[in-house]
C-alpha cells in the first residue's frame, strides 16, 4: 500500500494531488515611506481540482489568467493567499521546511524558457547531477555521473552531451536537458509550465511524443499548462479551462472540445485556425483579395458594370476614390474599366466571376492599378 510523507498507509482510490480553493492575490501598495495597501491583483481566485497518478491534466487559458502563478504556488515558490493544495493527504501549505524539501523531490517543473531555464556556467552533467547533491541519498555519488549519462540517452541526447554547455544546444535539445533534470529525483508529478511554446511545429511533436514515453515507463502526472488547445488536446487526459484567475470548466476530450458549455470555453475554440479554410482564394489573387475586404463596393460595382455592359466611365462613378491604391500591385484584367484601353491587343482580357474575382491568363495579372494623378505625371515625363 502506498505510504504519505509521514510514512503513513495511504487509500488506494486517494488522488494524487488535490486543490482546494487556492488562492493568490499581489497587493498594490501606495506610498514612499509608509506604505499602504489600496488594492490587490486577484491571479488567482479559487482554483480546485484533482490529479491521480499517471493522468495528464491540461490547463489552458489567455495569458495573464493565473496557470503559471498555480504552478509556482503548487510548488511554495510564490506562497498563497488562501486555499489547501494536498499531496498524498498532506496539506502542501502546511508542511515545515525539511517536509517541503521532501515534498520537492516529488514534485518537478520544467520550465516554459529553455534558454533561460539553465545556468550557462554549467556543464549538461553539473546540471544534472546538482539535484543529487541537494538530496544526497538519492543517487550514490560514483554512480552519479553514469546516471547522468543515461538520463540523457532516455531523453534522446547523446551521452557524450555531459561536458557540453546550454549554449551549444538548439532550444529543443534544451528543453530535453530540462526534462533530463526533472526526471533526476524520480518524481510523481512533473508540471509543464508551457515547455512547448518556444519550440517549432517538428520539435513540439518530439518534446510531446518523449513526454508521453517517460509517462508511459515511469506512471508520472502531469499537469500541463499551454496555450496550445491542440497540443493540450492531443497529451491530455482531461482539460481546464482558466479564465481571469478561476477554473470555469473542466472535463475531458469529448466535453471541451465537443460539448463546451462555458461561453469563454466557446470562444477559445472558435479562435483556433481551421486547417481547411472554408473558401480558398484563388492562384495569384492575394492582393485582389486584401484590396477587396478593404472596399467591398468596389468588386461588386465593377462585377456589375462588366456584366450590364456600361462604359469606362459610368462604372467609375461608383467607385470610391479611396479604394484607388497607388503602387499597390493589383490582379486587373487588361480591358477593366480602371485603365485606359491598351494599344497591346494582344493580351488577354479578363474574365469576371460572379462573385467579383477576376480571372485572367497571361501578362494580364501583372498590370497594376494606377491613381489618375500618377498617371497624368507619366504622360507630362513623356512629354
Amino acid at each position: 500500500m502506498a505510504s504519505d510523507l509521514h510514512g503513513k498507509p495511504r487509500e488506494a482510490g486517494e488522488p494524487l494531488l488535490r486543490v482546494d480553493n487556492l488562492v493568490k492575490h499581489f497587493p498594490l501598495k501606495q506610498g514612499v515611506v509608509f506604505k499602504r495597501q489600496i488594492g490587490a491583483i486577484k491571479a488567482v481566485d479559487g482554483v480546485s481540482f484533482e490529479l491521480r497518478r499517471g493522468e495528464t491534466l491540461g490547463l489552458v487559458g489567455e495569458s495573464g489568467c493565473g496557470k503559471s502563478t498555480v504552478a509556482k504556488t503548487l510548488l511554495r515558490l510564490e506562497e498563497p493567499t488562501d486555499g489547501h493544495a494536498y499531496y498524498k493527504g498532506d496539506d502542501i501549505f502546511a508542511l515545515s521546511r525539511s517536509q517541503l524539501r521532501t515534498l520537492r523531490r516529488q514534485i518537478q517543473i520544467v520550465f516554459q524558457d529553455p534558454y533561460s531555464s539553465l545556468n550557462p556556467r554549467m556543464t549538461v552533467g553539473d546540471i544534472i547531477t546538482e539535484a543529487w547533491e541537494i538530496h544526497s541519498g538519492v543517487v550514490p555519488k560514483k554512480e552519479r555521473s553514469e546516471r547522468a549519462r543515461d538520463l540523457l540517452r532516455r531523453v534522446g541526447l547523446s551521452p557524450d552531451d555531459v561536458n557540453r554547455y546550454p549554449h551549444q544546444f538548439s532550444g529543443g535539445q534544451r528543453q530535453r536537458i530540462g526534462i533530463a533534470r526533472g526526471l533526476t529525483l524520480n518524481p510523481d508529478i512533473i508540471i509543464c509550465d508551457e515547455p512547448v511554446s518556444a519550440l517549432d511545429v517538428s520539435v513540439q511533436a518530439q518534446v510531446m511524443n518523449l513526454l508521453e514515453e517517460i509517462q508511459d515507463e515511469f506512471g508520472i502526472a502531469y499537469i500541463f499548462i499551454a496555450h496550445d488547445l491542440s497540443v493540450v488536446r492531443h497529451i491530455s487526459d482531461r482539460v481546464a479551462v482558466m479564465y481571469l484567475g478561476r477554473i470555469v470548466e473542466i472535463g475531458n476530450e469529448a466535453e471541451i472540445y465537443d460539448n463546451a458549455t462555458h461561453p469563454y470555453t466557446q470562444a477559445l475554440l472558435s479562435a483556433v485556425p481551421s486547417p481547411i479554410p472554408k473558401r480558398a482564394a484563388p492562384a495569384g489573387a492575394s492582393c485582389w483579395r486584401a484590396m477587396s475586404l478593404r472596399q467591398p463596393t468596389r468588386r461588386r460595382a465593377v462585377a456589375s458594370a462588366r456584366a450590364a455592359g456600361r462604359p469606362r466611365t459610368s462604372a467609375r462613378k461608383k467607385i470610391p476614390r479611396s479604394s484607388i491604391v497607388s503602387g499597390m500591385a493589383i490582379p486587373v484584367p487588361a480591358t477593366s474599366p480602371h485603365r485606359e484601353s491598351s494599344p497591346r491587343s494582344d493580351r488577354t482580357p479578363g474574365t469576371f466571376l460572379p462573385d467579383g474575382r477576376v480571372r485572367s491568363s497571361g501578362a494580364a495579372w501583372r498590370r497594376t492599378a494606377v491613381s489618375p494623378a500618377a498617371r497624368q505625371h507619366r504622360r507630362r515625363g513623356r512629354g
